[in-house]
């Protein structure tokens, strides 16, 4: 077979599906596309209004492009009045000293924002703009974020779309933080404002919307928006809890990427490089539900916003609250370079610094690795902490002086299917040739890198490096001998049966993860105890997932693929499927450990 499509060859080789979604049945007719569908049902909704006057909010959450979604409707709907919130919100100079204390003037760090919708606005603004609505008649249309504050509501509309899409979004100019105009700011001052503040209060708003929301609109195609009523949405989040299911994951080059996933995962071979996939990381990957073969694309951790108790369990959900505490990416180095070299904030200075409640406790988990593939991790003996901050500073202000990583860091053989343990404080970085599955708690904006190997970041910046705030967690106890006994392939079986074996792989005592890896030829059972489960196949081409009491439908998933099980799912199987069945496959799972 020949082809010039570099991505139908590489589906010769790949099975990993970079699009699932969860099936939707029964809402055919609640499935609208492209803007005249969508605002011809609201129309239907308009007409029903008897008293003469209809209001109708289009909420967004930050990152909606407001010039082709605002014009849109009021170009169809000729609305008598409308209310944008941008001119309801303090203005921007007010704004950053609402803020200054979450904002900092670090360029990747800030404070975890608090803040509710409502104080970003003035009030003598948001008083004018509530009297007007109430002594207008007609059609009433008020449109931003935090719309629906403004007003009681005929119709209200949410117009959602994901994070990663938004980082794109920045990337490329499009988009400024809510109501800033500062399309052209590096890039990851845009991010973290959305990170610390922005994300923070659009979700404690979004959480107030769910069961009144109308419609729900998906913007991330811009120009090809897609909706579906509110009772479509909500039943698509309670499907979803149901079964074993996956979030769509998003890839991105990185300094130092690899030719790995390239193939594995059927990606573009025209790209330079592959170095993160995000696999599973629902507070910003997207969740696809289909609903008659229209996929309509909406932020996975609108899941955990609605269904915590299903989703997570009890004990996780009193624990966490209504966030997803595990998070599994790939990083490919193979054929690229070392990751850089970093460390992990303490839980305590996490929470003291940025106001986080728990920390990036993580492992690499070896999925593939090549000859000469080597991991850093932790520091040798009898090294001199002042000596190593003071060569760390010089290197990144002398480019002929090179830090010496080999003098201080260890830096261990890798092979496929090692598993290395990181609890934060501990000095880490993958080398090359390596295809790393990181298994780790989920805020992943915490890392201080301490070298970068000289390189700049994609953007052509240097990349940033945090050596004062890296200088202040690093454990330097964690040294060659503990780093073995504690880090290295602690691996211990612990159940054994036909066709099957458990392992207990880690984490540490100080990460609140357990992982367990199970080697099969046939099924296994497994069984969530009340609490979710992630998975990845890291070994085999495919497997299936069932339940015994058939609760839902065979799932399959693929090597590499990372899947979700659901706490109320309960027992469920795990067997080589289609070209796999009889070989040896192999899982990893992730769990909250039980305190």
């Amino acid at each position: 077979m020949t082809t010039d499509d570099p991505n139908q060859v590489n589906r010769m080789y790949s099975n990993y599906d970079k699009y699932p979604h969860v099936e939707v049945n029964g809402f055919d007719n609640q499935v609208f596309t492209g803007y005249k569908d969508i605002v011809g049902r609201i129309q239907e909704d308009i007409n029903d209004c008897t008293d003469g006057k209809c209001i109708i909010a289009v909420d967004c959450y930050p990152g909606v492009l407001d010039k082709e979604v605002l014009n849109a409707f009021k170009k169809k709907l000729k609305p008598t009045l409308t209310i944008n919130t941008l001119d309801v919100k303090y203005s921007e100079d007010e704004t950053q000293k609402l803020l200054q204390r979450n904002l900092t003037d670090d360029r990747i760090f800030g404070v975890m924002s608090f803040h509710k919708l409502g104080e970003f606005f003035d009030p003598e603004k948001l008083l004018d703009a509530k009297n007007e609505i109430a002594a207008s008649n007609g059609l009433i249309l008020v449109y931003g974020v935090g719309a629906s504050l403004l007003c009681e509501t005929d119709i209200l509309i949410y117009a959602d779309l994901a994070r990663w899409e938004i980082q794109q979004r920045y990337r490329d100019g499009r988009l400024d933080n809510w109501g800033a105009g500062n399309y052209d700011e590096d890039t990851l001052r845009k991010y973290k404002r959305a990170y610390f503040v922005e994300w923070r209060v659009a979700d404690r708003h979004k959480l107030e919307l769910f069961e009144k929301i109308d419609y729900l609109l998906d913007t991330n195609i811009p120009d090809s928006p897609k909706a579906i009523s509110g009772d479509a949405f909500r039943e698509g989040l309670d499907k979803t809890v149901e079964r074993p299911f996956r979030v769509v994951p998003f890839f991105d080059p990185a300094p130092w990427g690899g030719q790995w996933m390239k193939k594995v995962c059927g990606l573009d071979k025209r790209q330079q490089n592959y170095g993160w996939c995000f696999d599973c990381v629902p507070e910003e990957n997207s969740l696809l539900l289909r609903f008659n073969d229209v996929d309509i694309e909406v932020p996975s951790v609108n899941v955990v916003f609605r269904n915590p108790v299903e989703l997570l369990g009890e004990g996780v959900y009193a624990r966490f609250g209504k966030e997803f505490p595990i998070r599994f990416d790939l990083l490919d180095t193979m054929g690229g370079g070392n990751l850089s070299f970093q460390v992990h904030p303490l839980t305590e200075y996490i929470y003291n610094t940025f106001g986080m409640a728990y920390t990036q406790d993580e492992s690499y988990y070896m999925l593939d690795a090549g000859e000469n593939a080597s991991v850093y991790l932790g520091l040798k003996d009898n090294i001199n902490p002042d000596e190593m901050v003071a060569d760390l500073r010089t290197a990144q202000v002398d480019p002929d002086k090179a830090f010496p990583a080999d003098k201080y860091a260890n830096c261990f053989s890798a092979n496929k299917h090692d598993h290395f343990l990181i609890p934060a404080g501990t000095t880490h970085c993958s080398g090359s040739e390596s295809m790393v599955l990181e298994i780790s708690a989920t805020p992943y904006i915490f890392t201080f890198k301490l070298w970068d190997w000289g390189r700049l970041g994609l953007d052509g910046l240097p990349r940033p490096v945090n050596i004062e705030h890296g200088k202040n967690v690093i454990q330097w106890n964690r040294t060659t001998q503990w780093v073995k006994d504690n880090l290295v392939n602690c691996v211990e079986q612990i159940a054994s049966g036909p066709g099957w074996t458990e392992e207990r792989t880690g984490l540490h005592e100080r990460e609140f993860i357990e992982t367990r890896r199970h080697w099969f030829t046939g099924k296994v059972t497994h069984n969530t105890d009340g609490g979710v489960n992630v998975l990845n196949l890291i070994e085999g081409k495919e497997a299936i997932i069932e339940s015994p009491s058939s609760n839902f439908e065979p799932f399959i998933v693929h090597y590499a693929e990372t899947f979700i099980i659901p706490a109320c799912v309960g027992e469920y199987s795990i067997s080589p499927y289609g070209k796999s069945k009889g070989k040896r496959c192999g899982t990893i799972k992730a769990f909250v450990r039980n305190c």
